[in-house]
């Protein structure tokens, strides 16, 4: 009866830590995507929009007659220009900001969550693999668990944590 139960908490704990790993690397990768993707706000849009218009209204005015207006245009389109520029400065210290705040925080949950699983699972094996598959690295892999079940290796959490965030490391990497 203890072996079905053992059998049974390993087979979901495995598929369940790998989960937990992965999830907290596509929710790393994804702020980093919005971080460096920003958002356009409105404001930038039609001062974008009014550089433009005053640019093309300055091209179209050159005779000699018209250069005064012209030069008037593209000070004032530089004048706007500056202005965005200290709109997107200011936005960008914010966003930054915040997202290295959900980043730390994420990293703070990441590390709770592996501490409880490492105490959860410290004696128990996450899963079994047949020793013939992982002949040298037996001993490695069952670190924190119990070593050997008859012809099986059983994987402690430590090494599964490892495996699992370098799995999930390299699918978030390809999934981009």
């Amino acid at each position: 009866m203890p072996e079905e139960t053992l059998e049974r908490r390993s087979s979901v704990a495995a598929p369940l830590v790998f989960a937990v790993v992965m999830a907290f690397h596509f929710l790393s990768w994804w702020f980093d995507r919005l971080k460096k993707a920003g958002s356009v706000g409105e404001m930038e849009i039609r001062l974008r929009r009014e550089i433009r218009e005053l640019l093309k209204e300055a091209s179209t005015l050159s005779q000699p007659s018209t250069f005064a207006q012209a030069a008037k245009l593209r000070r004032l389109a530089h004048a706007k220009e500056k202005e965005l520029a200290k709109i997107q400065e200011s936005r960008s210290r914010e966003m930054k900001y915040s997202y290295d705040l959900y980043s730390r925080v994420l990293f703070y949950i990441k590390v709770f969550t592996y501490f409880v699983l490492i105490c959860w699972f410290w004696k128990a094996p996450i899963a079994t693999i047949s020793q013939q598959l992982v002949q040298p690295f037996g001993r490695l892999l069952s670190w924190g668990a119990v070593s050997y079940l008859g012809d099986h290796v059983m994987v402690g959490i430590i090494p599964w944590l490892i495996l699992s965030t370098r799995v999930s490391r390299y699918v978030v990497k390809h999934f981009k």
